[in-house]
């Protein structure tokens, strides 16, 4: 097209095609937000029924480690693990050789003390015979007096060596001072141990403690001498036991405080067994609480939060809540909402502050505002075809 011709185009084919121009080059609108059906639940009171339970372990009330009193070279071990023993048996030797030594060289030393105390004696009687036919002054009975003294003396202490030697050969043979079981081997034969270092760690047979730990917070409830439900974790009768012991201080690890419960040694469980320990003095029954479904909640920046639904405007707002524990799939509320408060109970994840939504109502059954809350069903949007750009 020339300029000539341009120029005799007419004004309004001009306005036209302009108009044309900015229609195909506008933007596709944007859609409405869709309108969204929501099941909501009504906040009510309802009871609170809870009875901790913890793991626990059954443990003998004494559990001694056993090592031996001298050091030395272990030749045989004849404990093992789980092994029930008798009071008297041998559980581990050491070589007794060097014991055996010392022993003869204290044996040496106290007939050398002998020998010197009995010439001393000897003497003595001589010295007094001659004393009495005036041979001999008195300083000279009483040095012979002094000379059986310390012969007397030295006899007592190669004595008291002869008997401290024997029982260190002695002490080469460990033995189980009560009946129980070997609960744990800590040293091996050929390894060289200092005195006083476990060998073997025995359960003491008798009485029988459920051990567990409790939080800090739970600590101060549980006093000695309340009552606690065990039960074994493979399943068994129900034991009742009393707790005997709260520790003092919390662990340095966990924080938490250990709790001894005793129950009768016949009833008990195998040593070493889990079972459950219910205290009944963290208890709680009939406590009037306000629950939501678990579902209802989600996090909001730090906290926690629920969508409350208007029913005047049919809009939701966003409501922070305090969660005070949980009981199965429901969340025991501890502050933030009221009874009589519609919140929603699904899909809170797809919602936003100020949405307008409706009250979703399955087929054929009309949903009370209060009914419980399965799933939120969004409305599908309408379709809109893209407009080409030029």
């Amino acid at each position: 097209m020339t300029a000539s011709s341009l120029s005799s185009f007419p004004g309004r084919a001009w306005a036209l095609l302009a108009i044309l121009v900015l229609a195909g080059c506008s933007r596709t609108p944007a859609a409405e937000e869709p309108l969204r059906a929501v099941k909501v639940v009504t906040v009510g009171a309802s009871t609170y029924d809870t009875e901790p339970e913890f793991s626990a372990e059954v443990r003998a009330r004494v559990e001694s480690r056993l090592g031996f009193r001298v050091a030395g070279k272990i030749t045989r071990r004849q404990a093992e693990l789980g092994q029930h023993v008798q009071a008297g048996q041998v559980l581990a030797q050491l070589d007794p050789q060097d014991y055996k030594l010392a022993a003869e060289g204290a044996r040496a030393q106290h007939a050398a003390a002998l020998t010197n105390r009995d010439l001393a004696a000897a003497d003595l009687k001589r010295y007094r015979e001659l004393r009495e036919q005036n041979f001999i002054s008195g300083a000279d009975l009483e040095r012979r007096e002094t000379t059986y003294k310390a012969a007397q003396a030295q006899l007592e202490q190669a004595q008291a060596q002869l008997a401290s030697q024997g029982n260190q050969a002695n002490y080469t043979t460990l033995v189980a001072d009560v009946p129980g079981i070997i609960t744990a081997i800590e040293a091996e034969p050929g390894q060289v141990v200092a005195a006083g270092t476990p060998v073997v760690r025995i359960a003491q047979d008798g009485a029988r403690d459920v051990v567990f730990a409790v939080p800090e917070d739970r600590a101060a409830l549980v006093k000695p001498g309340s009552a606690v439900a065990v039960r074994g974790w493979a399943g068994g009768a129900e034991l009742e036991g009393k707790v005997r012991e709260v520790a003092a201080s919390a662990d340095a690890v966990t924080r938490t405080y250990t709790v001894k419960v005793t129950i009768d040694a016949v009833t008990a469980p195998a040593l070493g067994a889990t079972v459950y320990a219910r205290p009944k003095a963290l208890s709680r029954t009939g406590t009037a609480v306000l629950k939501l479904p678990t579902s209802a909640l989600r996090q909001e920046g730090q906290g926690t939060a629920v969508w409350v639904l208007d029913k005047e405007t049919m809009t939701v707002r966003s409501q922070p809540v305090q969660v005070a524990t949980a009981d199965g799939n429901e969340a025991v509320i501890g502050s933030g909402v009221s009874p009589g408060m519609l919140v929603v109970a699904a899909g809170v994840h797809v919602l936003s502050p100020g949405q307008k939504v409706s009250i979703y109502q399955e087929k054929g059954k009309g949903a009370a505002p209060g009914s419980p809350a399965q799933a939120i069903a969004p409305v599908q949007a309408p379709v809109v075809a893209p407009v080409a750009t030029r």
